[in-house]
């Protein structure tokens, strides 16, 4: 009778797991695709904010914590790039910093993770915006070292390539930037996107679009 009344406890206990997780990978694949989609800086917070309450609510996963990151530092990109090159420290650095508030929970749950590096080297690179003259040599730095470590966590991780690209197209000619050597980065990443296989539904998968957008910029 006893053991029959364990089998029961953790007959519940496994469903009720189940049902969580169902709930929590329902809840995310319903706000995964808008990575891909939002153009716009308030929705980007909007996103991140609600990913940062699913990672809170989910302790255990880094997946929230890394979306909630992502969302977040491309809010500040769209505030970034909106205007000229001045000093723009004031604005984007609370966002930056939120951003790195975030990924740092989210390598807390998954260590040695080249998506997590990924977002790295976007933090690194928003704090670089806020004032490029002044913060190229730091953050810069931080940025290559970020985006090494991706690659050489996971040399078949299609965004590396996507993010060698944008840095090669931006940059200006004069200090090292090639929109022909872009495109080999953007071709390499296409390639890499078209076999990457998800571990599932909500796993990252973004950045396809933005790589044939480039791609067509460059002729």
């Amino acid at each position: 009778m006893k053991h029959l009344s364990l089998m029961v406890v953790a007959t519940i206990f496994s469903v009720a797991l189940y049902a969580q997780s169902e709930k929590y990978v329902k809840a995310m694949e319903a706000l995964t695709p808008r990575v891909d989609t939002l153009l716009d800086k308030a929705g980007f917070i909007e996103l991140a904010n609600s990913f940062e309450r699913i990672g809170n609510a989910e302790k255990t996963e880094w997946l929230p914590y890394y979306y909630a990151a992502l969302a977040q530092v491309n809010a500040g990109y769209t505030f970034a790039m909106d205007g000229g090159f001045g000093d723009k420290t004031a604005d984007i650095d609370p966002i930056a910093d939120k951003a790195e508030e975030l990924i740092t929970k989210a390598a807390a749950i998954s260590q040695d993770n080249s998506e997590i590096w990924v977002i790295k080297k976007m933090i690194a690179s928003l704090k670089m915006m806020g004032n490029p003259m002044a913060r190229y040599q730091e953050y810069g730095a931080k940025a290559t070292v970020a985006l090494e470590t991706a690659k050489k966590l996971n040399p078949e991780n299609p965004r590396v390539y996507m993010l060698e690209g944008q840095d090669l197209f931006y940059t200006p000619e004069e200090f090292g930037g090639d929109k022909q050597e872009a495109k080999v980065r953007f071709q390499t990443s296409l390639e890499k996107f078209k076999v990457q296989k998800p571990a599932s539904t909500i796993h990252p998968a973004w950045g396809m679009g933005s790589v044939m957008y480039f791609m067509s910029q460059v002729k």
